[in-house]
């Protein structure tokens, strides 16, 4: 990174919110919560600076997939925190989704504590960037979902 792309001041106020977001949190905040966090007006304007970060190479973002904003160079990638997740974790992942999936879809009348559990497992497996998964368990949590509001 060349002398003329150091943040400004702003950026810095920006990238040391996500830092310390991922830090406390273990992923990255949503852009509503830097709108949030950082009193701008809009999310605009938060897609605006972050864009301009990631230009600039101060901020990395996975394709299509949410809370998945990374400072470059900061304590919390050093730290590891940020790591791929391992196949076998993923493995544990989809393995336990399925698990409650087939017990709701056993049920006779489907438990709406559990259905909620399934919609932020299958959520953190799409944060994780494992959409295909994604896809192929949405169809059944919305049949259990339509099954438990018939009841």
């Amino acid at each position: 990174m060349t002398e003329s792309l150091r943040p400004t001041k702003k950026q810095k106020i920006l990238l040391d919110f996500i830092d310390s977001f991922i830090r406390e949190h273990g992923y990255s905040p949503s852009y509503r919560e830097i709108m949030s966090g950082l009193r701008y007006n809009s999310v605009a304007t938060v897609a605006l600076h972050v864009n301009n970060l990631i230009k600039r190479g101060h901020l990395r973002k996975r394709d299509n997939s949410a809370r998945s904003l990374e400072v470059v160079g900061s304590d919390s990638m050093r730290e590891g925190k940020l790591e791929a997740v391992k196949a076998t974790q993923e493995k544990w992942l989809v393995d336990r989704v399925d698990a409650m999936l087939k017990t709701q879809e056993e049920a006779d009348r489907p438990a709406e504590k559990d259905i909620d559990d399934i919609y932020v497992l299958i959520g953190a497996l799409h944060v994780l960037g494992l959409d295909d998964a994604v896809r192929a368990f949405v169809p059944r949590l919305t049949d259990v979902k339509k099954r438990s509001n018939a009841n």
